[in-house]
């Protein structure tokens, strides 16, 4: 008979939400650090991930590596609009930087009621 390891399903601690919490709140004011603090977030994120087994912390991990790397493709494909003059640029920049703080207030709204970031319906 095979033995349960009972490790696996530890209960999350306060402390476990925190940080949760605080990278949410760093990827919420990285737009106006010139994404710094998402980096950092994304780091961190990395390292967390690759120790969770909660499923709620393991796809709001996701979710938001997924939307950093996708913002910074975003960032990357609209940079040659800067050059067509600057509003083009601006504009598409202020999208990309919308777009990702709506990812990140409903990620961590999601989050906050221990609700997975994307539910299908």
């Amino acid at each position: 008979m095979a033995q349960t390891d009972y490790g696996v399903f530890e209960a999350k601690t306060p402390a476990d939400r925190t940080v949760m919490h605080v990278l949410y709140g760093m990827h919420t004011v990285s737009p106006f650090t010139f994404w710094t603090l998402s980096l950092v977030a994304l780091v961190i994120h990395y390292v967390k991930r690759s120790d969770e087994s909660d499923p709620l912390y393991l796809s709001h991990h996701n979710y938001m590596i997924r939307t950093v790397w996708w913002t910074a493709l975003w960032l990357a494909l609209t940079t040659p609009l800067w050059f067509l003059f600057l509003l083009p640029g601006a504009i598409a920049w202020c999208i990309v930087g919308l777009w990702y703080l709506y990812r990140c207030l409903r990620g961590w709204l999601r989050f906050n009621d221990n609700r997975l970031p994307e539910e299908s319906a």
